[in-house]
């Protein structure tokens, strides 16, 4: 959060500048965030700690935007008023995520971690890295680093669970995905993995469950439509079950393929 200080020389009055101080920590829209945090900025009368953090909310809107020249342009500076300052560390990594630059941004989610080592979100980022490296076991160490800084983080316990049944842990993979549904992560995508975890197990009753639940949420998902027919087939549901399976090939032509490579036919 911003701390204003009083500085004179402003032409804005107290109560405007302590609302943009309001807006740039908070504001709803990105568009609010970054006019107020602009003006904050432009105001001077925020110390060295107010600027930097002004400049990490903007880049946090300028992202939201997917206007990630500028959000790094903020990031940058955010970082240069305050080099010990791990939150636009860990921004800018996620910005060069996004962007693809995966190796720059895994020098930020490490650079972010020596700064404040218990600070999940960063594992969380740098876990997601890990992944598109296509390590899956940094990638579990780092989320599982994040579910012990922070028991009730979805995304965290949400990654773990997807790794966990697409490598062969069924039971860790559906403790994980309770841990994450609970947590509030009711996404299809969760849904999906804890579906996955249940088929690979034999439990084809709570893959359908757990399978129409991803569907109603995201009714194109093909990984789900092809676990849901596959789960139906083997329960005797032939026509039904095929039905999903071309469905899924129709959104996604390569889908039989990862699933064989789940171990799952």
């Amino acid at each position: 959060m911003i701390l204003l200080l009083a500085v004179p020389g402003s032409a804005q009055t107290p109560e405007s500048q302590f609302r943009n101080v309001e807006l740039c920590n908070a504001a709803s829209s990105p568009d609010r965030r970054i006019e107020a945090c602009s003006a904050f900025i432009a105001a001077g009368r925020g110390g060295p700690q107010a600027l930097a953090i002004a400049h990490n909310n903007r880049g946090i809107a300028y992202a939201a935007k997917v206007d990630y020249d500028r959000a790094l342009a903020d990031f940058d500076a955010a970082i240069g008023i305050d080099p010990t300052f791990a939150k636009p560390v860990n921004n800018r990594g996620a910005a060069r995520l996004r962007t693809g630059d995966y190796d720059a941004a895994m020098e930020d989610f490490d650079r972010a971690i020596v700064l404040q080592p218990a600070y999940p979100g960063a594992f969380v980022n740098r876990a997601e890295v890990w992944l598109k490296k296509g390590d899956l076991v940094r990638a579990e160490s780092d989320y599982a680093s994040a579910t012990r800084l922070n028991a009730d983080m979805e995304g965290a316990w949400s990654g773990l669970c997807w790794i966990r049944a697409s490598t062969g842990d069924p039971q860790g993979a559906v403790e994980a995905c309770d841990r994450a549904i609970g947590s509030g992560a009711h996404t299809a995508a969760t849904y999906d993995s804890r579906a996955l975890a249940h088929l690979k197990a034999g439990r084809t009753d709570a893959a359908i469950v757990d399978y129409d639940a991803a569907l109603r949420i995201d009714p194109a998902f093909a990984a789900a439509l092809y676990g849901r027919g596959l789960a139906k087939i083997r329960r005797g549901e032939t026509v039904s079950g095929e039905a999903d399976v071309v469905a899924a090939k129709a959104v996604r032509s390569d889908i039989a393929e990862e699933f064989a490579r789940y171990g799952v036919r």
